[in-house]
């Protein structure tokens, strides 16, 4: 049983020998206390056992294989492999929170185990066996849940990066006797297991482990593609008087925007538009660009002229490519229709990649990411050129409206005005909603408005009423690559507004 004494009561020397092993929850009031989640570990030790070593066998064995053959090593493999009943202790741990989409904490664990892995090596016909024993693992990992998604379990990637060299101290027994008792030995063991593992794991370095498939978590935009509608070429007949009124629509598949579209040119069967389109890429590999043609009715539907679809895995990246395709009436390959002479049209499309983001000459903030969560853009370069303007909108704080607390958010840009959803009787909304503007060039002399509105639910003569407002300068996002901020809204009491805007250039 425990002595159990007053501090007070203790002598200098006794407690200075304690004061390490006191848990960081009582020394630091930032960690938590986590007794629930020691006793969750103590109740799963058994079943964790097992699973780990089964980790640690298939993750072993390609590695014994690599030195069978190599030194007179005939055969390795575990004669008994298993962490013991010991588990390890958590003794606090660390939420951060973030602007970013996840969760960020650092436990402090403590591992006294009592081990059996003993290794039976085959050298030369002599069977030697290496035991490894009394293991003891001090370690301050930062665990990274990152990025949320709506699937579960909810986030994309597990990133594991350790924030101080740890403390790893075992013996190890061989033919019996325990050999980190070689003067030197040990210490040359407890330096180069540390250098190892900092070498792979310790801040800023991180180990990633993919939970979810791209597909399933958020595809992000790769690229720009530039469209050119340039001509058709004897279309349809379709009004009485022998031509047609005919007009492009434009949609990319895997897309949720309306589709874009082309003016009407009346009355003409070869029509010449020269009329340009960008879209964003997520997957050049596998999506498609739809062209549909139609006659403009002023009254009734409009006809279908022909459609045709262009793969973009046949673009090269940076060359524009020309393409005179053949209208079709489907993309069924077995409609008799297909067969009749629709036309052809002419487009030209290029495919920009955006420019690789280079972390390792970014700026690294306190969480060990580049600033703005974007590598650092030089200014001469990010200032020219066509990008992408990505504007997402992830929510709001205390915002309070008089009547009424409906809020959306309205984001007014270049004329261009896109609204998030309406989230119904809220003081704290929660959007999350991406808006793309595509450039021709960089806004570096531009500002983005974000308002913050409330719509009455019933009927009532003021059914809109604006919550807060803010103006923000791009001149940062343009040279940094990406800001991601909390603004305290303008005419609002407590309103905080949180946006995150990223710049891509191609």
């Amino acid at each position: 049983d425990p002595v159990i004494r007053p501090l007070q009561e203790l002598d200098s020397e006794a407690l200075l020998d304690l004061l390490p092993e006191i848990p960081l929850w009582i020394k630091s009031p930032d960690y938590d206390r986590v007794d629930w989640l020691n006793r969750f570990v103590f109740h799963m030790w058994p079943y964790l056992d097992k699973a780990i070593c089964s980790m640690i066998r298939s993750t072993a064995e390609p590695i014994f294989a690599d030195y069978i053959g190599k030194f007179q090593v005939e055969s390795i493999d575990f004669e008994s492999l298993t962490l013991g009943t010991l588990p390890p202790t958590f003794h606090g741990i660390k939420i951060y929170e973030t602007n970013e989409k996840e969760v960020l904490f650092e436990p402090v664990i403590k591992w006294a185990g009592n081990p059996n892995i003993t290794l039976a090596l085959k050298v030369m016909s002599l069977r030697v066996i290496v035991q490894l024993e009394d293991l003891q693992i001090f370690a301050v990992p930062r665990i990274i849940l990152k990025p949320l998604v709506p699937t579960f379990p909810c986030f994309g990637n597990i990133k594991v990066s350790l924030m101080e060299k740890p403390h790893v101290d075992f013996g190890m027994k061989l033919l019996g006797g325990d050999i980190m008792a070689i003067p030197g030995l040990y210490h040359f063991v407890q330096e180069t297991i540390k250098k190892q593992v900092a070498s792979l794991y310790l801040w800023p370095r991180v180990l990633e482990i993919p939970i979810l498939d791209s597909s399933e978590g958020v595809m992000k935009a790769v690229g720009i593609l530039h469209v050119k509608i340039l001509r058709a070429i004897k279309l349809l007949r379709m009004d009485l008087i022998g031509t047609s009124d005919p007009y492009v629509k434009l949609r990319l598949s895997g897309e949720i925007h309306p589709p874009k579209k082309t003016t009407v040119k009346m009355k003409s069967l070869n029509p010449v538009w020269n009329e340009e389109f960008m879209f964003t890429i997520k997957d050049p590999e596998c999506q498609l660009l739809q062209l549909d043609i139609f006659d403009w009715e002023k009254v009734g539907s409009h006809d279908k002229l022909g459609m045709q679809m262009v793969p973009l895995k046949l673009l090269v990246p940076y060359e524009t490519k020309s393409f005179t395709l053949d209208l079709l009436k489907s993309m069924d390959p077995n409609d008799s229709q297909n067969k009749k002479n629709r036309g052809k049209i002419v487009v030209e499309m290029t495919f920009n990649p955006f420019k690789e983001e280079d972390r390792s000459s970014g700026l690294v903030d306190e969480f060990g990411r580049t600033k703005g969560s974007l590598a650092i853009i030089p200014k001469e370069r990010s200032s020219r050129g066509a990008g992408l303007l990505l504007v997402i909108v992830q929510g709001a704080e205390d915002v309070e409206g008089r009547k009424h607390s409906n809020p959306y958010a309205l984001v007014l840009f270049r004329g261009e005005r896109k609204k998030t959803k309406m989230i119904k009787k809220t003081r704290d909304p929660c959007w999350n909603e991406e808006f793309q503007f595509m450039l021709e060039e960089a806004p570096t002399d531009d500002k983005i408005h974000i308002e913050v509105m409330s719509k009455r639910m019933g009927f009532g003569f003021q059914s809109k009423v604006s919550l807060g407002h803010v103006n923000i300068n791009l001149i940062d996002v343009v040279s940094n690559g990406c800001i991601n901020e909390k603004y305290h809204l303008i005419n609002s009491r407590n309103g905080v507004l949180h946006v995150e805007i990223r710049w891509k250039t191609i």
